[in-house]
């Protein structure tokens, strides 16, 4: 039997979302945004929310009081998530939450991370992040380039970590880490060829979300 799956959202990630759902065993059973009727919230077994980062507070809010388990690629709401965590918490609501659920990239912060452990101890080296979006993106610096500057700092990388965002065209997204010394150059790079691994990585995190409770990173759905 299909997985019951709303959808939060129906822009251009949202419907990306949904011409792949039933490849990954999803029924979608309705597509809604924070103004929707409350009719409109139908019973699911998950949601997926890519709204827009205003609109996450109030949204995490109505699947909690259903109990619907959320995973949530909006990004830029982040000044907002001591909240939305404890609403999710006081429901006991299981919720993932990432910048970017493409595998890809997720393995690709992990390796940065690693990468800084070992340059952390190599003065010598300056480290930069650069990151590429297509023109409509409204946040600068991406959430995927601020997990990565997070995921650098976890490693012991103290020193200054300039991030350069470009926006345009219609470029998917292209990351990239560096370190430069007086001979040598290190770079780390990821790009996006389309979004559908952002849609892909989302599905696989929503069948994985579902029965549990508590506040996860797509680090934890991959195991990394």
């Amino acid at each position: 039997m299909s997985t019951r799956l709303l959808l939060v959202g129906h822009g251009r990630m949202g419907r990306l979302v949904e011409s792949l759902a039933g490849d990954a065993g999803f029924d979608v059973v309705g597509a809604v945004s924070s103004t929707s009727p409350a009719s409109a919230w139908t019973d699911a077994d998950v949601a997926i929310d890519f709204s827009v980062a205003s609109a996450v507070p109030g949204n995490v809010a109505r699947l909690a009081e259903a109990k619907v388990p959320v995973v949530i690629g909006t990004t830029g709401w982040q000044d907002e998530e001591a909240g939305v965590r404890a609403a999710a918490a006081r429901a006991g609501l299981g919720v993932v939450a990432a910048p970017n659920f493409a595998i890809g990239v997720n393995i690709f912060l992990a390796t940065a991370e690693r990468l800084a452990s070992q340059m952390a101890s190599q003065p010598e080296f300056g480290a930069w992040i650069d990151e590429l979006h297509h023109a409509a993106k409204r946040d600068a610096p991406s959430g995927t380039a601020l997990a990565l500057e997070s995921r650098v700092r976890r490693g012991g990388y103290e020193r200054p970590l300039p991030i350069a965002s470009t926006r345009a065209g219609s470029i998917p997204g292209t990351h990239t880490l560096g370190f430069d010394a007086a001979s040598e150059t290190i770079t780390l790079t990821h790009a996006a060829r389309d979004r559908a691994a952002f849609a892909r990585g989302a599905l696989l995190a929503a069948r994985w979300v579902i029965g549990r409770t508590g506040w996860y990173s797509m680090s934890d759905v991959l195991g990394l």
